[in-house]
């Protein structure tokens, strides 16, 4: 946290002339509140977009009143009828831990933020280990499924955290593996060095730059699907079976923390794909035409409108199938385009 509160002090110079308490402090509100406005706009559009793709899907027309003809406002008021509505607690629940469990998985998103580069020396904060920081502060999402879903007093929230449990814990060992293998390429753990190893045009894109590497982008992004919950990997909130799972009986503002995590991570999830993948802030050309932050956020909601399209494509797997492709399918064959990786590098490059 030290390194974090340095690097923004260091980069915003009006800090450096406070005393270093009220530094400290100006930096971390500073940073806390860009990160979450960035959450909340994101989440908003891929509310408004995910309504309108699966409309168009459909054949429907999706939101067209609130907000004129695209019904751009139509998110927003819901937003806003959201935050009015009643906190209800059930009375048999556990107060506390029903309180706190919303917060814990809002705060496993954001705290993602802090480590993500936007573009070439633009970050919140440059870590040494920031894949691995990454790594670490966003399974802490689950720890809040799972007390909210226990403290819930609901059967139906009970079964959800359960499945939680053992879906995302089990789908962060393919993702995880997926990403060690462009860590061992590139040689670094800083996200910073791993987007500037892109640079050059589409070729240099880890994505293409071994056969491993691109199978290990695609079960990267499949796993991950799996630990944000999406279609076909929903089981957790699975509302035929389970109501509405975990969350079943969160209303107003607790509700709308879950909410925000869920879509919020889809942006994640993206943005991580586009840094250790598809070339970070590069754009597809040896030279930059456009700004860094252009090109990653760019890509980001590209791949995000991929996610979208899958959740209104493909059927939710049953549980057992859910487990059989965790364990039986995409943990293998990480362990495979990990040593293919690690071979290549000894053959080709002699490291």
């Amino acid at each position: 946290m030290k390194e974090f509160i340095d690097g923004l002090i260091a980069r915003w110079g009006f800090l450096q002339s406070m005393p270093p308490q009220v530094s400290y402090f100006v930096a971390m509100a500073i940073a806390t509140v860009l990160a979450f406005a960035f959450m909340a706009v994101c989440a908003l559009f891929f509310v408004w977009t995910e309504r309108k793709i699966s409309a168009r899907i459909q054949s429907r027309l999706g939101p067209v009143y609130t907000g004129g003809k695209f019904g751009w406002a139509q998110t927003i008021a819901d937003a806003l009828k959201l935050l009015m509505k009643e906190d209800t607690r059930p009375s048999s629940a556990d107060q506390l831990l029903f309180r706190v469990a919303p917060v814990i998985t809002f705060m496993g998103t954001l705290l993602v933020f802090a480590a993500l580069p936007f573009g070439d020396r633009i970050a919140a904060a440059n870590l040494d280990i920031g894949i691995f920081f990454i790594l670490a502060v966003s399974s802490l999402g689950v720890i809040g499924i799972i007390m909210g879903g226990w403290a819930s007093n609901n059967k139906w929230s009970l079964y959800g955290g359960m499945r939680a449990a053992s879906q995302i814990i089990s789908y962060e060992i393919p993702v995880a593996l997926s990403l060690i293998g462009v860590v061992m390429y590139t040689g670094s753990l800083n996200l910073m060095e791993i987007g500037r190893s892109q640079a050059g045009g589409i070729w240099h894109w880890n994505l293409f730059r071994s056969p491993f590497l691109f199978a290990g982008g695609l079960v990267y992004f499949i796993a991950a699907l799996a630990e944000i919950n999406r279609t076909p990997f929903d089981l957790p909130e699975a509302e035929s079976e389970l109501v509405a799972g975990f969350n079943t009986e969160y209303s107003g503002m607790k509700f709308a923390l879950f909410f925000l995590a869920e879509f919020a991570n889809m942006f994640v999830i993206a943005a991580i794909a586009t840094v250790m993948f598809l070339g970070a802030w590069h754009s597809f050309l040896p030279w930059d035409i456009l700004p860094g932050p252009i090109w990653i956020i760019g890509k980001s909601f590209a791949l995000v409108f991929v996610i979208q399209w899958i959740r209104w494509t493909l059927p939710r797997l049953r549980v057992d199938q859910l487990m059989h492709v965790c364990w039986k399918v995409l943990i293998p064959i990480s362990l495979v385009l990990l040593i293919g990786v690690g071979v290549q590098m000894w053959v080709f490059h002699g490291r």
